[in-house]
C-alpha cells in the first residue's frame, strides 16, 4: 500500500487480495490518448501564459509597450496571464496526471471516452473564451475568478458533469479494492473546487457579459480569499501533491517513506486549509477575529505542508544517485523544495508584523511565483519527461535538452523571486518610513515605483530564462512525437472485478489484539492506522467525510461574518453610486485597475498620513465586487475623490508622465475618445437595486437623464479648468481640421471622472437622516511608525 500500483507490459495482475481464489479475470487497456491530449495542452498554454508574462513584466519596467491600445494594457493582460498560467497550464497537467494514475491506480479504463473528450474541449474552450473576454475588458475583477457569468456557468459543466462523474464513476467500477494517497487527494480537490467555483461566483447578471456580486465589500472581500486561497490550496496544491505521491514513487522506483505521514498530511491539509484564507486581509475592514483566525491556521499549516515534503523527499531515500543523472528526479527534487520554501514563507507571511510589511507589495509576487513556477511548474514538467518515452513509446529525444530545461529553469525562478524579494521589501520599507518629527519620508508614492525599476528589469530576465526553458522543452516534445511508432500499442491488462466481500468492514484479526491491554489497544489504532485502512475501500464515505471538512470548516468562518451584524456597522452618509458614478466604476473594473491600485487604507500610521483617513467596514457596502486590490503600483485610490481636479484626471488619463513624472501608467487615451453606453446604464441600475441600492423611483424611472445631467455638469466645469474650449488632447499627427467625433459629455473619461471623484468622500458628509448610535472604532494601530530614536531610513 505504501507503492502505486499499476499494471505494466503484458504481466497478468494477481487477483485483488480479498476476491475468491477462481475470480474472473477482466481484460481491460487504458486510454492514454486523452493523457497525450492534456499534456500536448499542457505545453501549448505553458509558452501562452508565460510569453505573456514576460510581456506585461517589460511593460512594469518600459510601460510604452502596450501602444495605446486597450488590449494591451497591464490591467487587462495580468487576469489573462495568472487565468492561463493557472487554469490552462496547471490545469491541464492536473487532468493529464489524473487520467494516467487515476487509471493504473484503480485498474480500470476511464469510465467513459466521451466525457473524457467532452472535458478535454470543454475546457481547451473555457480557456479560450478567457483569452477573448479578459483583453477585451470582459471580467468580474476578483482575482483568480474574473470570467463572467456564462463562462462560469461552463466551467462548473466541466468540471462537474464531465470530469467529475467520469472520476467517480471510475471510482466506483475500480477493481483495486484500496484507495492509493494519491486518489484521495484527487478526490478533495474535485469536491472542494466544485464547492469554491459555486459559491464564490453567485452573481446577479446585468447583460450577456457583466454581471455583480451577490455579496458586497467586506463579505465580497471575505468569500473572494476564501476562494483564492484555497485555489491554490485545492487547484495548485492537492492535485499536485497527488502527482508526487504517484510519480516520485514511480520515477525513484521506491515506496512512500511512510503511509501513515500520508495519512496525517491529507486531512490536515483538507481541514486546516480552508480556515486560512482571511490572512490575505490583515488590518483591512475585515473583522479582526477573522483575519486573527485565519492567521492561527495558516501558522498550522507549516507543520502538514512540511511532513507532506519530507515525505516526498525522504521517497528518494537509496535513490538519490539517481537524481544526478535522471532530469525527472531533479525536476522533481527541486519542486519539492519550493513547496516547502512556499509553505513555510506562507504561514510566515500571514503573521500580522510580517503581513503588515509585506501586503501590497512585489513581496507577495515573489512567494507566489516560487509556488506557481518551482512547485507547480518543475513538478509538471518533472511528470511531463516521465511521461513522454511512455505515451509516445519512444525513447525521449533529447536527455541533454532536459537537463538544459532544467538549469535554465532553475536559474530563472532563482533571478524572478530575489528581484522581487529586494523589490517588496524596498517597497514596504519605504512606505512605513517616517523620519524623526514624525513626516513620510517618501510622501510621493511614485519615489518607490522609480526605485524597483532595476529589479523589474532583473525579473524579465529571469522570466525570459524560464520561458526559454518551456520552449527548449516544447522542441523536446515535438521531437519525442516526431519518432512515434506509426500507430501506438494498447496494452492489454488483467484483474479481477471486486466481489461484494471487498466492500465490507476490514476486520482485524485477534491475534493482533491478544495480550495487548486497553490503552495498547488505543496506542494501535493511531501507530498502525488500520482504521483509516476501512476507509479507503469506501470511497462514498470518504468523499462524504472530506466534503464534510471542508464545509464545516467554510461554514465557521463564513456564517458569523454574515449573521453578525455589527461585523458590517452602517454609516447613514454613505449613499449608492449615481447612474453616472456606476457606469464609472464599471469602467474602472472592466480595466483591471484593482491590479495596480487598493481602495483600503489600513490602521497604520504610513498610511493614514500618506492617504488619510482608515477605511471602516460601512463604506463599501455598495460595492458589487469590491475592489481593494491585493498589490500597489500605484497608490493607493480609497480618499482619492475630490484630491485632484478634473483637469487633471483628464490629463492623467491622456498621458500619465505629464502630471506625475517617472509613472509607469499607461495612457488611456481611448477614454476621451470611445462613446460612454448610456443605453446599459438602467439594466445595470436594477440589478445593483436589487442587491439592496435604495435607489428612489425618480432615479430607477429615468437614470439616463440623470447621467447625463450629472456629465454635462463635469464636462462644463472640464471646460471651465481648461479655460474654455475642448480639454481633449490632438493627437501630434492630427490635421488641422482634427475634431473629436463624440462630445465631451458623451465620452467614458466623464463616467470615470465622475466615479474617482466619488471615492472616500462620503464618510465627511452630513447625513440626510439622523445617524444611527455610533459604533465603537478601533484606534489605529501604529504598526509603520517609526520611534524617536529611528535611523534615517524610516524602519521600524
Amino acid at each position: 500500500m505504501n507503492h502505486p500500483t499499476d499494471a505494466s507490459g503484458s504481466e497478468k495482475v494477481a487477483p485483488t487480495p480479498g476476491a475468491a481464489p477462481t475470480a474472473r479475470l477482466e481484460t481491460f487497456t487504458y486510454n492514454d490518448a486523452i493523457v497525450r491530449m492534456f499534456l500536448t495542452a499542457t505545453l501549448l498554454w505553458a509558452l501562452v501564459a508565460m510569453s505573456v508574462g514576460l510581456f506585461i513584466a517589460l511593460q512594469l519596467a518600459f510601460p510604452r509597450l502596450s501602444f495605446g491600445l486597450p488590449f494591451l494594457t497591464f490591467g487587462r493582460l495580468r487576469p489573462l496571464h495568472t487565468n492561463a498560467a493557472i487554469f490552462a497550464f496547471a490545469g491541464n497537467a492536473v487532468f493529464a496526471a489524473i487520467y494516467y494514475s487515476t487509471q493504473r491506480l484503480l485498474k480500470a479504463r476511464m469510465w467513459s471516452d466521451m466525457l473524457g473528450q467532452l472535458h478535454f474541449w470543454g475546457w481547451q474552450l473555457i480557456i479560450v473564451l478567457a483569452a477573448l473576454t479578459l483583453p477585451a475588458g470582459v471580467t468580474q475583477s476578483k482575482e483568480y475568478a474574473e470570467l463572467e457569468w456564462p463562462i462560469d456557468l461552463l466551467i462548473a459543466v466541466v468540471w462537474v458533469a464531465f470530469f467529475g462523474v467520469n472520476f467517480f464513476m471510475t471510482l466506483k467500477t475500480r477493481r483495486e479494492r484500496h484507495m492509493y494517497v494519491a486518489i484521495w487527494f484527487y478526490i478533495a480537490t474535485i469536491i472542494t473546487v466544485a464547492v469554491l467555483h459555486v459559491f464564490n461566483n453567485l452573481v446577479v447578471p446585468a447583460g450577456l457579459f457583466k454581471s455583480y456580486s451577490i455579496y458586497a465589500g467586506v463579505q465580497d472581500a471575505f468569500m473572494q480569499w476564501w476562494y483564492g486561497h484555497n485555489a491554490v490550496a485545492f487547484f495548485l496544491t492537492t492535485p499536485f501533491l497527488g502527482m508526487m505521491y504517484y510519480f516520485v514513487p514511480k520515477a525513484a522506483d521506491r515506496p512512500v517513506f511512510s503511509y501513515r505521514l500520508s495519512i496525517v498530511h491529507f486531512w490536515s491539509l483538507v481541514f486546516i486549509y480552508i480556515w486560512a484564507g482571511p490572512h490575505h486581509l490583515h488590518y483591512t475592514a475585515l473583522p479582526e477575529w477573522a483575519s486573527t483566525l485565519g492567521m492561527i491556521f495558516s501558522v498550522m499549516l507549516w507543520m502538514p505542508s512540511w511532513g507532506g515534503g519530507i515525505n516526498g523527499l525522504l521517497t528518494l531515500r537509496g535513490a538519490w544517485h539517481k537524481v544526478t543523472s535522471d532530469p525527472v528526479l531533479k525536476f522533481f527534487v527541486v519542486g519539492i523544495t519550493f513547496y516547502m520554501m512556499a509553505t513555510f514563507e506562507g504561514p510566515m507571511m500571514s503573521v500580522k508584523s510580517v503581513n503588515a510589511l509585506s501586503h501590497y507589495t512585489d513581496w507577495t509576487i515573489g512567494h507566489v511565483h516560487a509556488g506557481a513556477l518551482g512547485w507547480n511548474g518543475f513538478m509538471t514538467f518533472g511528470m511531463m519527461y516521465f511521461l513522454l518515452p511512455r505515451l509516445f513509446q519512444t525513447k525521449l529525444y533529447s536527455q541533454k535538452l532536459a537537463e538544459w530545461h532544467f538549469w535554465l529553469g532553475t536559474i530563472g525562478i532563482l533571478l524572478y523571486i530575489v528581484a522581487m524579494y529586494i523589490a517588496g521589501l524596498t517597497q514596504g520599507l519605504m512606505w512605513r518610513a517616517l523620519d524623526e518629527n514624525g513626516r513620510l519620508m517618501y510622501p510621493d508614492f511614485v519615489e518607490t515605483v522609480t526605485r524597483i525599476i532595476p529589479y523589474y528589469w532583473m525579473r524579465a530576465i529571469g522570466g525570459g530564462m524560464y520561458l526559454t526553458g518551456v520552449g527548449i522543452a516544447a522542441f523536446n516534445f515535438a521531437m519525442t512525437w516526431k519518432s512515434r511508432p506509426a500507430t501506438y500499442t494498447e496494452t492489454e491488462h488483467q484483474a479481477a472485478p471486486l466481489s461484494d466481500d471487498d466492500f465490507t468492514p476490514e476486520v482485524r484479526p485477534e491475534s493482533q489484539l491478544q495480550g495487548v491491554a486497553e490503552i495498547g489497544k488505543k496506542l494501535d489504532v493511531w501507530s498502525t492506522m488500520w482504521w483509516h485502512r476501512k476507509w479507503e475501500r469506501l470511497p462514498l464515505r470518504f468523499t462524504v467525510w472530506t466534503t464534510i471538512a471542508v464545509i464545516v470548516a467554510s461554514l465557521f468562518e463564513i456564517v458569523p461574518t454574515f449573521l453578525i451584524r455589527s461585523n458590517v456597522p452602517t454609516i447613514a452618509s454613505v449613499k449608492p453610486y449615481t447612474p453616472l458614478e456606476l457606469a464609472g466604476r464599471d469602467i474602472y473594473v472592466s480595466e483591471g485597475c484593482y491590479n495596480c491600485h487598493s481602495q483600503m487604507i489600513r490602521p497604520i500610521l504610513a498610511e493614514t498620513k500618506r492617504y488619510g483617513d482608515y477605511s471602516k467596514p460601512g463604506e463599501f457596502v455598495y460595492d458589487h465586487p469590491f475592489q481593494w486590490g491585493s498589490r500597489r503600483i500605484g497608490p493607493d485610490l480609497a480618499r482619492e475623490g475630490g484630491k485632484q481636479s478634473h483637469l487633471w484626471h483628464l490629463l492623467h488619463f491622456q498621458d500619465p508622465p505629464q502630471v506625475t513624472p517617472n509613472s509607469i501608467m499607461p495612457n488611456y487615451g481611448w477614454f476621451e475618445r470611445k462613446k460612454l453606453d448610456f443605453a446599459s446604464i438602467p439594466v445595470r441600475l436594477r440589478a445593483a437595486h436589487y442587491l439592496g441600492a435604495p435607489y428612489d423611483d425618480a432615479v430607477l424611472n429615468d437614470p439616463i437623464s440623470v447621467a447625463r445631467a450629472q456629465a454635462k455638469q463635469i464636462a462644463d466645469e472640464l471646460r471651465q479648468q481648461a479655460g474654455g474650449g475642448d480639454p481633449r488632447r490632438v493627437p501630434d499627427n492630427a490635421p488641422p481640421t482634427f475634431q473629436h467625433d463624440v462630445a465631451l459629455e458623451d465620452t467614458q473619461v466623464i463616467a470615470l471622472i465622475a466615479y474617482l471623484q466619488r471615492l472616500g468622500t462620503d464618510i465627511y458628509k452630513q447625513p440626510d437622516a439622523k445617524p444611527a448610535a455610533p459604533q465603537p472604532t478601533p484606534t489605529p494601530t501604529p504598526v509603520a511608525a517609526a520611534s524617536a530614536d529611528n535611523s534615517a531610513k524610516g524602519a521600524q
